[in-house]
């Protein structure tokens, strides 16, 4: 411990020493020139860090818009049709299992040939979906209608 402390005040001593030689023994020239040199760092300063935060930002913003078109490439090149262009297109198709509707569209390839119990299903899990959905929309305006009406109502 006693060597660390005397390490510590020998430092101190000779910080201490150096500061007073270099200050005391400046020129009117070397005094101008510190004043100089302190005086344009504080000066310029602000306008350094403000160029270089407006260069930081400007290359941030390279860097993410980049970012976002490789992202929206990989998008596009995954998902050649994307959910928005299926939105409103659901059709419910017809109750016709005949053998020659089933044959022709497994012939053109068109849609996969499905058995008879699974387009059912398919047709009634439609059904099923649109059904909720009105049912939600006709719930939703019942209820701002009693919403209208109460506003009307006097309340004693």
């Amino acid at each position: 411990m006693d060597g660390i402390a005397n390490v510590a005040q020998f430092l101190g001593n000779r910080f201490s020493t150096n500061l007073k030689g270099t200050f005391a023994d400046m020129t009117m020239q070397g005094w101008i020139r510190l004043i100089i040199i302190v005086g344009g760092y504080i000066l310029l300063r602000p306008y350094l860090i403000k160029l270089v935060a407006r260069n930081q930002m400007s290359a941030h913003e390279q860097e993410n818009a980049r970012a976002e078109a490789e992202a929206a490439e990989k998008a596009r090149a995954k998902a050649k049709m994307s959910p928005n262009d299926l939105r409103g297109r659901v059709e419910v198709p017809e109750d016709t299992d005949s053998e020659e509707e089933e044959a022709g569209s497994a012939a053109t390839g068109a849609e996969p040939s499905w058995g008879k119990k699974a387009r059912r299903r398919q047709r009634e899990m439609i059904r099923k979906l649109l059904e909720a959905e009105e049912r939600r929309l006709q719930e939703t305006k019942e209820e701002e209608e009693d919403k209208d009406i109460e506003e009307f109502l006097i309340k004693e």
